[in-house]
């Protein structure tokens, strides 16, 4: 599960580990990120010649000696035409130089965001099925979204422009202890008191942005989870109460980043004030000194401290909103770092053994709970055998375990007791991949995904070729109703195949089934959604798929399984009965019970 965030307002040590991984990324551009920021440091260090050469511009004519005079020692101060050429040379330099420091940091940055993009989806689609249950998709997206972006525009330009600053500050605060310590020492005196006001005000707004992201991501969790349930929505008439949950989120938002953005005006406000008045005490200081008869400051020099003092008072205006968006990128790089940082299938279930799967399947003394509900027992002591190419039926009330078994053959969590042996070799010690190679699935409620037929039917075999294609879709029934679309296999299916009907979307799972070719296949109720017609048409289909393989059915729809070569009836996570479907019939429990009642249902 995701790390919930440390209610602390400060960077936990912790917290410092996870961003610092994000440096890992920029390994590979290191030598083209130095480049960058050596173009950034001159650019900086150039801008720093404006106010000086402006300030000695300012104060020419005066008899007086200027501190500068062995700084600017190059320029004739006393040609103007030299100054401003000097001042067009320093704004072409520093506009190149910015030019190359944007291209270089952009490209950089595109590079290691498409890096932690790529690797965050790739962990996610490797996390365990018990992580997605814990998460919610909406919340996982937005991670893979809006804390990207946070991080591509202070990557790109927040901190570039963040340290420029600093320069400019600890360049300004250089010159003036070099031209007027007096004057610096003014200046300076402000500095603690913004500095500590400054990790104050840091911390209580990255408590409070960090509330705000975690609120967005939960909005965007809302969003998915309407869209996905659309029909449902509809079908109860509850788009006011969605619409409603919605707005109560993002007013959440709203408020957090509405205080957020009050206490940031208090901060900037102090800081405003703090710098106006060094400036002014430092302005009046300064005329104070180039006055009497011995003045301790040339004109020239004066005006130097002037713009030196209005530089460094902008570029403290400056860094209290790019140290609150650099605050919201460390908690943006956190949240990702923590999902790239989670344990995948492969490092938690890491069977290295790849045997030939024949089908041969064996439960000993199973037992297993969620994670979630550790404290209710879903499976007890379950034991069955099965042989090669036999069937299987799992029968039972819901909640009883039988998706759960399903679920455990495809290994998608440990058990807790007992072992899960194929063909007489433990499931842990079995490589998942090729585990589920050897496993194909027809779920009750088919989710294809966006894009044509053919390309949810190749899912199933992704090298598959067109004939071999058609031919599964023959068999599983689907090749009649396709064969009427204009675009036949190009036809798109929509959102989650929203265009097809339920016996068609079943069909198409089913031909992806078939393309696959498994050697133990899963039918979860594949046939309980639908109307007689799609029935028949998908139960015929599923015959086919049946032949030579070890089949799993769950059912609801007990007529379907008559034929197993073995039925195991569950209630609460225990095998009560097991048998074929006459000796069950016979022993009159639960089955017979289940078979009558059901008898009776479709009669009335």
């Amino acid at each position: 599960m995701l790390k919930k965030r440390n209610k602390k307002t400060k960077l936990s040590k912790n917290s410092i580990k996870e961003v610092k991984k994000i440096f890992s990324y920029l390994k590979p551009y290191r030598y083209l990120f130095s480049l960058g920021w050596i173009f950034l440091v001159i650019s900086s260090s150039i801008g720093l010649l404006f106010p000086i050469i402006m300030g000695q511009l300012l104060g020419s004519g005066s008899d007086q000696p200027s501190s500068m005079d062995g700084v600017l020692k190059m320029i004739n101060l006393s040609n103007l035409t030299t100054y401003a050429i000097a001042l067009f040379i320093i704004f072409a330099a520093q506009s190149l130089f910015s030019f190359f420091r944007i291209i270089i940091f952009t490209n950089v940055t595109e590079n290691t965001l498409k890096d932690i993009r790529k690797d965050a989806f790739e962990k996610l689609i490797y996390l365990p099925m018990d992580f997605f249950n814990k998460n919610k998709v909406g919340e996982l997206t937005s991670r893979l979204s809006a804390d990207i972006e946070k991080l591509q525009e202070t990557m790109r330009t927040t901190i570039a422009e963040f340290f420029r600053q600093i320069v400019m500050i600890i360049g300004s605060v250089f010159f003036l202890i070099y031209i007027s310590p007096k004057l610096a020492l003014i200046m300076l005196s402000t500095i603690p008191i913004i500095i500590i006001t400054a990790v104050f005000f840091g911390r209580f707004i990255r408590k409070l942005s960090i509330h705000a992201q975690d609120e967005s991501a939960k909005s965007n969790s809302i969003i998915e989870e309407s869209l996905m349930g659309i029909s449902n929505v509809k079908s109860f008439t509850n788009e006011l109460f969605m619409i409603n949950r919605y707005i109560k989120s993002i007013n959440h938002i709203r408020a957090l980043n509405i205080k957020s953005g009050l206490w940031r005006g208090i901060f900037v406000s102090f800081l405003i004030f703090c710098m106006s008045g060094a400036i002014v005490v430092v302005v009046w200081q300064g005329l104070l000194m180039t006055q009497g008869t011995y003045p301790e400051l040339s004109r020239g020099d004066f005006f130097t401290c002037m713009l030196l003092t209005i530089m460094m008072g902008i570029s403290f205006g400056a860094v209290p909103d790019m140290y609150s968006s650099i605050q919201k990128a460390i908690g943006a790089s956190e949240n990702l770092m923590n999902i790239i940082g989670s344990k995948s299938e492969k490092q938690i279930l890491n069977g290295k053994e790849k045997p030939d799967i024949t089908g041969e399947i064996s439960f000993k003394n199973v037992y297993f709970n969620y994670t979630q509900r550790d404290n209710i027992d879903i499976l007890k002591d379950i034991s069955f055998n099965v042989d090669q190419n036999q069937t299987i039926a799992l029968v039972g009330p819901s909640g009883s375990g039988k998706s759960t078994i399903g679920y455990l053959l495809l290994n998608y969590y440990p058990i807790l007791k007992g072992e899960i042996l194929f063909d007489n070799i433990d499931i842990s010690k079995i490589d998942t991949e090729h585990l589920r190679s050897q496993i194909a699935i027809v779920p009750q409620e088919v989710i294809l995904f966006s894009g044509s037929i053919k390309e949810n039917i190749i899912y199933g075999k992704l090298n598959a070729t067109d004939d071999e294609i058609i031919e599964a879709a023959k068999k599983a029934n689907a090749w009649e109703f396709i064969v009427k679309f204009p675009d036949k296999l190009n036809t798109e299916v929509g959102d989650r195949g929203i265009q097809l009907s339920g016996g068609q979307k079943q069909r198409i799972a089913i031909a992806r089934a078939i393309l696959k070719n498994p050697k133990i296949l899963i039918l979860d109720e594949a046939t309980s959604s639908l109307d007689s017609k799609s029935e028949n048409l998908v139960q015929e289909a599923l015959n086919k798929l049946m032949e030579g393989r070890t089949c799993f059915v769950i059912a609801h729809r007990l007529s379907t399984i008559k034929k197993a070569d073995n039925i195991l009836v569950l209630s609460d996570g225990i095998i009560k009965e097991e048998g074929k479907h006459n000796e069950l019939i016979s022993s009159k429990g639960i089955y017979a019970n289940l078979v009558k009642l059901q008898n009776v249902n479709n009669k009335s």
